[in-house]
């Protein structure tokens, strides 16, 4: 996966929560963020290859609204070092420009590190 890996991750030094579509189940903790894609830290593991619509909870330091609704898709899943967590990968699909902004601003607001 690395080899394909076209933009460089960007850590984050902190963790967003990230929930249903609905916001009312937490599925994980936001790791890294790119324009394509994302890392979640979950309790539980996702399914490769589904896709579904998730909320990421934005501070108002980054963003007016509470939550960057996107969609995504489940490339890979791994268990984490804790083995009582799971990192998922995923590839956001359909960016609109205002979600690009709020990325954006997440990146350089939060990101300390590139992998």
């Amino acid at each position: 996966m690395d080899d394909r890996r076209k933009t460089k991750r960007k850590y984050l030094l902190y963790y967003g929560r990230v929930f249903d579509e609905k916001a009312t189940t937490l599925l994980g903790h936001l790791v890294d963020i790119t324009l394509q894609g994302l890392m979640l830290l979950s309790d539980k593991p996702f399914s490769v290859g589904t896709t579904q619509q998730i909320k990421l909870e934005v501070t108002d330091d980054i963003d007016e609204q509470p939550y960057l609704n996107l969609t995504v898709k489940s490339i890979w899943c791994e268990p984490d070092v804790d083995p009582n967590h799971f990192n998922t990968g995923f590839e956001i699909l359909a960016l609109k420009p205002k979600d690009e902004q709020v990325i954006q601003a997440i990146i350089q607001r939060y990101g300390f590190r590139d992998n």
